[in-house]
């Protein structure tokens, strides 16, 4: 999948991964078939306060990047704590995959790809769409539904379900949670 050069095309993907989802995941697997390496760009982001920790993050995506079946493509997870070209060009990327969900997405990432491109023209931005079953998972919902006692398990992998029920469960002992019901290990 080399171009004619003899070059690898490397993309970045990038992300909080607060946590990983199924949706991340789909983008992940599609995005494969597209390049010759795929890094998975982990952001530190302590700007948004992040539920799990870089380490914790970092440890997810890993897990789920082992069982993936990338035919032939190198896939890897890094943190970051810079400007995501400056990182990319770090790595030798060529590309920035991003995966939009709704019209909503859009607007955004359209700004972002547009800076990027000013910060970078040899840099290209690459949008995958979400897949229909997917299109509606996000991270944000994925723990507020997980925090009020809902049922995460169709939204992130089964290990990652277990993380944030465990952390949930933290979270109510250690008063974190606003006494609302939280999942306990059983119930996964």
């Amino acid at each position: 999948m080399a171009h004619s050069t003899g070059r690898k095309r490397i993309a970045v993907y990038p992300g909080t991964f607060d946590p990983i989802t199924l949706g991340h995941l789909d983008i992940i697997r599609r995005g494969v078939k597209l390049v010759d390496v795929l890094v998975v760009a982990v952001a530190r982001n302590a700007g948004k306060g992040p539920m799990f920790g870089i380490d914790e993050r970092l440890a997810m995506v890993r897990e789920e990047l082992a069982d993936l079946d990338a035919d032939g493509t190198l896939v890897e997870a890094r943190a970051f704590d810079s400007l995501l070209m400056h990182f990319c060009q770090d790595i030798g990327a060529s590309a920035i995959l991003r995966g939009l969900r709704a019209v909503s997405d859009f607007e955004y990432e359209f700004q972002m790809a547009g800076m990027n491109a000013r910060l970078n023209g040899e840099i290209e931005t690459v949008f995958l769409m979400a897949s229909e079953r997917q299109q509606f998972i996000s991270s944000r919902f994925v723990k507020e539904i997980g925090r009020l006692g809902g049922d995460v398990r169709s939204f992130v992998p089964p290990r990652v379900a277990v993380r944030l029920a465990e952390r949930f469960h933290q979270e109510s002992r250690d008063g974190d949670g606003d006494g609302k019901k939280m999942q306990t290990l059983r119930e996964i």
